[in-house]
């Protein structure tokens, strides 16, 4: 592992990290948060996942998390959304919902996307054992997940699918279904293939719809947010969790985009909600 930059900031350090990936067979670069610990203290860990066309920096830049996460002495993991350098395949039409900054934290199937574009491996397995050996100040044991957009999708599906590992799951705007909508189907088809039912393991609504289990989720979406009718459908989050007993909190919040202006308003309440949980 390099480290790329450290930075003071609320008392703790944030850091940038680069390594190279097994998984997906590239440089990956991450960002941690580790907040102020007194001596033998350890943190816990809150995992973000973000959204289409972003790295790590977006919400290491503007997610404004570091002073909730030094007042609560949470570890804030910030990976990258998908495999990056010379000779990985990136959209033929140069679109931005498909390609670099869009793998869907999916382990794709087809070609060309197979070789690198296993973000699922990354992001479920690669990467935390990764954080378990480099830093021994954080205490892995108790795990948080969220994300925004894409990233909520991806922090769904994992929080669903490794029920034990996570104390608790929250989102921004997430694709809650995307079997059923054009950015889902879109990425699903390329990474996956064409059988639907292949999908089902990357669709937050249909896990939940098989049979998976976790107690409960924080959402919070912009009423404003121009994709919320075609691409994000929160209610079929809700509806599904109602007919399955978890309890879904939604809150629509008046005027507010898709942007970090939204997230960072309401990244302090999420974290709370994560300490809580978290202990």
């Amino acid at each position: 592992m390099e480290t790329i930059s450290t930075t003071r900031a609320h008392g703790g350090t944030q850091g940038v990290y680069a390594h190279a990936s097994t998984a997906t067979g590239t440089a990956m670069t991450f960002s941690v948060y580790v907040p102020p610990l007194a001596e033998g203290q350890r943190a816990p860990v809150l995992w973000y996942l973000s959204g289409l066309t972003c790295t790590h920096a977006n919400v290491t830049d503007k997610g404004e998390f570091r002073a909730a996460c030094a007042q609560h002495g949470i570890a804030f993991i910030a990976p990258d959304t998908s495999p990056r350098g010379e000779g990985v395949p990136d959209d033929p039409e140069g679109a931005w919902d498909f390609g670099l900054g869009a793998g869907f934290y999916v382990d794709a199937t087809e070609e060309p996307w197979a070789a690198n574009y296993r973000m699922r491996s990354y992001i479920e397995d690669e990467l935390p054992a990764l954080i378990a050996a480099e830093f021994p100040l954080l205490d892995c044991s108790r795990q948080s997940i969220m994300g925004h957009s894409m990233g909520g999708h991806g922090a769904l599906t994992l929080a669903l699918r490794n029920p034990d590992r996570f104390a608790s799951v929250s989102a921004f705007a997430p694709i809650v279904a995307p079997s059923q909508v054009p950015w889902g189907e879109k990425a699903l088809a390329g990474y996956l293939g064409t059988d639907r039912s292949a999908w089902r393991g990357a669709d937050a609504v249909a896990l939940i719809e098989d049979g998976t289990r976790i107690n409960d989720l924080l959402i919070d979406q912009g009423d404003a947010d121009p994709f919320l009718e075609e691409q994000l459908r929160p209610q079929l989050l809700v509806d599904a969790c109602e007919k399955a007993g978890i309890g879904c909190t939604l809150r629509m919040q008046p005027g507010y985009d898709h942007s970090y202006y939204c997230i960072s308003t309401f990244m302090p309440d999420h974290i709370a909600w994560h300490a809580e949980r978290l202990v």
